[in-house]
């Protein structure tokens, strides 16, 4: 997929399991509805490429980042918890605050069920803003929206209401278009959803125009 520039890559770090599929898709929109570029590990699918590495090379592409640390439940069949969120975390802040260069303008959100319940499995992020979800949609896409605003400063991104009823629009359209050509919306590589929701947008254009131009 093509990469745009540093200030507009946003690296994605979540859950990719059934359960947070449709919160996954819905804060991929928005980081489009915005004008930014979602970048995740689901775009690494290359044997010859050692996973870790490609994942660091993304941050190291991204000026900022996304990242869900809610699930902490254990795997259903493995009985074990999944400790990839919060390793991406830390390589990204690693980043910040031991690369140089550009990457010392890092910044990020970080997304949790709960507001306090983080302090009982990653103290460390003790001082550290934690933007609670509840587990639904509509707030992640106006928390993700929000933070954008505050982080780059732009003027244009849509309101979150906006983008809100707009996710659910294209939800509909690509589901009927999904069934007419016989596709799966559920497991479509990324990089193809990606690619699907930038055409979409791309045909249902909106004004970007500041309120006070």
């Amino acid at each position: 997929m093509a990469v745009a520039s540093y200030s507009d890559n946003v690296f994605i770090n979540c859950p990719f399991d059934d359960k947070f599929k449709g919160k996954f898709r819905a804060c991929v929109f928005t980081i489009l509805d915005a004008g930014f570029i979602p970048r995740c590990s689901l775009e690494v699918n290359n044997a010859g490429i050692f996973r870790l590495q490609a994942i660091v090379d993304m941050i190291g592409e991204c000026k900022y980042g996304v990242h869900d640390i809610s699930r902490v439940q254990l795997d259903a069949r493995s009985r074990l918890p999944r400790f990839n969120m919060p390793f991406e975390l830390g390589i990204f802040h690693g980043a910040k605050h031991l690369a140089l260069g550009r990457h010392k303008t890092k910044q990020c959100l970080i997304l949790e069920r709960d507001k306090y319940r983080y302090q009982t499995f990653l103290s460390d992020l003790a001082g550290i803003d934690v933007t609670p979800h509840s587990d639904n949609q509509k707030t992640i896409i106006i928390s993700v929206r929000d933070w954008l605003v505050t982080a780059s400063r732009r003027r244009t991104i849509p309101a979150g209401l906006e983008i809100v009823s707009r996710f659910q629009k294209f939800e509909r359209d690509f589901k009927i278009v999904c069934k007419k050509r016989q596709r799966s919306y559920s497991s479509m590589p990324f990089v193809e959803l990606v690619s699907n929701m930038s055409d979409w947008l791309r045909l249902n254009q909106i004004s970007r125009q500041p309120l006070f131009p």
